[in-house]
């Protein structure tokens, strides 16, 4: 027992310190980016004309640079929200079906089609998004826009295929199989006790799921949600595809507005100059620090549920 606690001992140290060198080197790497956009961001913000924050003109190519990240940064926001509502609960309930309904060579499968869909390159999505869903959603689009016009999302004049619904639709088949595949991990590790312990006191399935596996998820399956969320607004090429590109905010998710910042990017840096590579960065740093802020929102709505926080950890 002396042998096996100072072996434990031993092995302790070396641990602890490679466990904390990493955390410090993710830290450093974070705030060396956070840097980096700053330098790069602080001359061509010197030389806009206008608000950067408020502004809904993007011309930093001009003689005298007029840009915004208002119309961006609605354009990233809503796109990834919207593409979170449809995801989750279709994520969720692949995850349920795969961890608790399924029998278990079909689960396996499944499990391993969900896993290989969220290494699917967002390229392949966005292709596929433009030569079939943008023809496709017109008709699901004027269906919408015409017996549910009277909501602000679905009206409007216009109804185009390259919409917003069509980016999210995309963002939410590209950010679905991440959210199943972490939230089956999670449900697959509630204690199995507390499931036999409601069936037996004659709980349903779902009864069982609902008071069990659910509590027990919530954690994970909001981790899981942010971590899509975060891979939905850092989204480029795919949504470079389908988005308009246009720079107005509006919520009429059916026409032909809507952009985002990642896409911006990738559309604008080729022909931008000294200037226009700068507000490109801009837009970067303001897409670094809503994605932060999003993750430490998510952080703390998990922390608020002690009893839970383990789970998710």
């Amino acid at each position: 027992m002396r042998r096996s606690a100072f072996r434990r001992s031993r092995g302790d140290g070396p641990f602890r310190f490679a466990s904390t060198g990493a955390g410090i080197v993710l830290l450093a790497i974070m705030a060396a980016i956070g840097v980096f956009l700053v330098v790069k961001a602080v001359p061509a913000l010197q030389a806009n004309t206008s608000r950067f924050l408020t502004e809904l003109t993007w011309q930093p190519n001009a003689t005298a640079p007029v840009f915004g990240i208002a119309s961006l940064a609605f354009g990233t926001v809503l796109s990834s929200l919207l593409a979170l509502l449809i995801a989750t609960p279709v994520a969720v309930g692949v995850a349920l079906f795969i961890s608790h309904y399924a029998p278990r060579r079909l689960a396996s499968v499944l499990g391993y089609v969900v896993d290989l869909l969220a290494a699917v390159p967002s390229v392949v999505y966005g292709l596929w998004g433009v030569t079939f869903l943008v023809p496709f959603m017109l008709g699901p689009s004027k269906f919408l826009n015409d017996y549910l016009g009277w909501i602000p999302l679905f009206g409007g004049d216009t109804v185009v295929g390259k919409s917003m619904l069509t980016a999210s639709l995309v963002l939410a088949i590209m950010i679905l199989p991440i959210i199943a595949a972490i939230s089956r991990e999670v449900f697959l590790q509630a204690p199995k006790m507390q499931e036999e312990a409601a069936l037996a006191l004659g709980a349903t399935r779902w009864e069982m799921i609902r008071m069990s596996v659910l509590p027990f998820g919530r954690p994970g399956v909001i981790s899981a949600a942010m971590l899509g969320l975060g891979r939905a607004m850092g989204e480029t090429i795919a949504v470079a595809l389908i988005f308009p590109a246009t720079f107005k905010i509006s919520f009429q998710i059916l026409g032909p507005y809507g952009n985002s910042i990642a896409a911006n990017i990738a559309n604008g840096f080729g022909e931008a100059t000294e200037v226009g590579r700068g507000a490109l960065i801009a837009s970067g740093l303001v897409l670094f620090l809503i994605t932060l802020l999003v993750n430490m929102a998510a952080r703390f709505v998990i922390a608020r549920r002690k009893e839970y926080a383990r789970a998710a950890a």
